[in-house]
């Protein structure tokens, strides 16, 4: 394989992974790591976790929802 089908390559598995991950909405993918994230942070915590995590993603949600229907045409 030559350097310039390596680099096509490189590039086409880079826009798979970027439509993968953050396809039409980018807030979703944002949202999806920093709850990930607080959940690493919360570690061994259950209770907590069992209460904040949820409420989280619904505020998250309801945030990317609330947005949505705002940039929608016509609303």
């Amino acid at each position: 394989m030559t350097a310039a089908a390596v680099g096509r390559a490189l590039r086409a598995f880079g826009r798979f992974w970027w439509d993968f991950v953050i396809g039409d909405t980018p807030e979703l993918a944002l949202a999806t790591a920093a709850i990930v994230g607080l959940a690493f942070l919360l570690g061994g915590n259950r209770t907590v976790g069992a209460i904040v995590l949820p409420v989280t993603a619904a505020g998250f949600l309801g945030l990317s929802t609330w947005r949505g229907r705002r940039r929608a045409p016509g609303s």
